[in-house]
């Protein structure tokens, strides 16, 4: 039976001509009696447990969009599981894409390397960052891309005056912490 049919059939074991009418299943009943193996389709269509439950979340809601007219199906239960098929191979066209673009960025991009730092400076950027975020977001700017605090303002989008703030308080912070602490 299709979205469009009506929602009477006729009966079997009485007389032909009188229409029986389907009674329409709710959604929750549905949910509890299809949803474990609506998951379990999904997760041999995908191959992924998160996916599964994702796919069979995202069928269940088209369902539930559309109860009024799924509801009438003489099985509800196809209607979704063909939903949850269709969106795994979706899902499975998406990861597929997405794998090909990351492995096309990765030839195409220069590799760049990191240069090696001190322990010393390690030591200090790790205390950078255990500060608040503003105040961190600050010491980098001023001290690794050598900013002036106008500048540093102006990407954070804060007065020149908070800019200082925000300096002066990460200064104090890592004098306390690091054993000569002076950033200057």
């Amino acid at each position: 039976m299709s979205l469009d049919e009506e929602t009477t059939s006729t009966s079997t074991e009485t007389d032909q001509s009188v229409p029986v009418v389907r009674t329409a299943v709710t959604f929750d009943a549905f949910v509890r009696q299809h949803g474990r193996r609506l998951v379990g389709l999904a997760y041999t269509l995908s191959g992924s447990r998160t996916a599964a439950e994702d796919l069979a979340q995202e069928a269940l809601i088209a369902a539930y969009r559309r109860w009024a007219e799924v509801s009438r199906l003489d099985d509800p239960g196809a209607w979704v599981r063909r939903v949850v098929a269709n969106r795994a191979v979706s899902h499975i066209r998406r990861r597929v894409s997405e794998a090909k673009g990351l492995a096309r960025l990765a030839s195409e991009r220069p590799h760049i390397e990191v240069p090696a730092i001190s322990a010393e400076t390690e030591a200090i950027w790790a205390e950078v960052r255990r500060l608040p975020r503003r105040q961190r977001q600050v010491v980098a700017f001023r001290y690794y891309d050598q900013l002036s605090m106008s500048e540093i303002a102006e990407v954070l989008g804060c007065s020149k005056e908070s800019v200082n703030t925000h300096l002066r308080r990460a200064r104090t912070t890592l004098a306390r912490r690091l054993p000569e602490g002076d950033l200057t």
